[in-house]
């Protein structure tokens, strides 16, 4: 496919670039996109794969815009409420870019659907907002072969990687069951109606997980393969956490469609807690109790370093392989916002014990 004299003015700048050139504009230009989720991450990777030149766009989405949405929800403007997202999507991105498709499926992604919608496409990105969602696409991705990129907000912090990559020798890369092998219960972690979310921070994300889609497709840099990135607003601090591709990951995931169609992906709220989440107060008072350990489970030299109190620091990274160790029978953890502390305390409960969570993180009560 040669480019033409608009191509070319229109995708110049990057065009120009030693690491780009002609040879990956067309390469994005052949691509097929599907973005599942047009709300706050799908926005931002919507807007810069079209203004890139992806030729081929897709958007999964059944929600319709309201008035919460737009101080993060870029692409939609006043006079969008209450329209449908995926629709309100195409129509921005035709104006924003004419020469390429972008086709709308405003229904939600669910087992009935998730193949036939994702085949059709070279790689897949998960700008969705709940875990039976993010399960779902994951093991459809990895049934079909086709790469996934991630992403996650929750209040100031964001995370990307890149799911499912194979390499050279056609071995597939971790997948989202790597880092986190079962389905949480959806109100275990509060979404961003409950907990919130800062304006910018899935653009900030979004932009991130858009850049990794063109360079899966263009083949330059290298991608965020086997490596979760996290990355916090208020301090300006990012880490990455490696992520391991387990075999016993693969038992977990449904291995033919039949099995597929027929897996649960529950998108139900009514469920009973496995760990409790506590207040700063709660957390304190707990600490004094006989027989209990409190875990920070960031990764190492994360700020801000807590002085306040006694604690161990086991990463949330390499927390599963340390698990033999934690005997206690009342277990704290924390981390900066809450996120991957929840995780954490799910995987450590056991009949044998009780597991508190600091509600929020250490961000939340300033914690030094």
């Amino acid at each position: 496919m040669q480019l033409n004299s608009d191509d070319k003015e229109r995708y110049s700048r990057q065009i120009i670039l030693k690491q780009f050139s002609e040879a990956a504009q067309q390469k994005l230009l052949q691509s097929k996109v599907l973005v599942v989720g047009a709300g706050g991450l799908g926005c931002p990777v919507l807007q810069y794969l079209a203004a890139a030149g992806v030729g081929n766009i897709g958007i999964v989405d059944d929600d319709k815009v309201s008035l919460s949405n737009l101080h993060r929800q870029v692409l939609y403007t006043t006079n969008s409420v209450g329209l449908s997202k995926a629709v309100m999507a195409v129509d921005a991105l035709l104006a924003l870019n004419p020469t390429i498709t972008v086709k709308a499926f405003p229904v939600r992604i669910d087992k009935s659907n998730a193949l036939e919608l994702i085949k059709e496409y070279d790689i897949i990105i998960d700008g969705t907002d709940n875990f039976a969602t993010r399960y779902l696409i994951n093991d459809a991705c990895v049934l079909l072969q086709k790469p996934l990129i991630y992403g996650s907000i929750y209040q100031f912090e964001g995370q990307v990687a890149v799911f499912n990559v194979k390499n050279d020798n056609g071995v597939a890369s971790a997948n989202y069951r790597d880092l986190f092998p079962h389905q949480p219960e959806p109100d275990e972690v509060p979404n961003c109606s409950e907990a919130g979310v800062l304006g910018v921070l899935p653009g900030i994300i979004g932009a991130m997980m858009a850049n990794e889609c063109i360079k899966w497709i263009t083949g330059i840099g290298s991608l965020l393969v086997n490596k979760l990135f996290i990355y916090n607003t208020l301090s300006n601090q990012t880490y990455e956490m490696e992520v391991v591709a387990k075999e016993e990951t693969n038992k977990l995931i449904p291995a033919n469609e039949e099995e597929f169609k027929a897996t649960q992906y529950s998108f139900s709220c009514e469920v009973e807690h496995t760990f409790e989440d506590v207040g700063i107060k709660d957390f304190l008072s707990l600490m004094q109790e006989e027989d209990t350990v409190v875990i920070d489970v960031r990764e190492i030299g994360e700020k801000p370093i807590v002085t306040s109190f006694e604690h161990i620091n086991i990463p949330m990274s390499v927390l599963k392989n340390q698990e033999q160790c934690i005997s206690q029978k009342n277990i704290l953890v924390f981390c900066h916002a809450g996120i991957r502390s929840v995780d954490a305390a799910k995987y450590l409960s056991n009949s044998k014990n009780k597991v508190y969570n600091l509600k929020g993180g250490i961000i939340r009560y300033n914690i030094d």
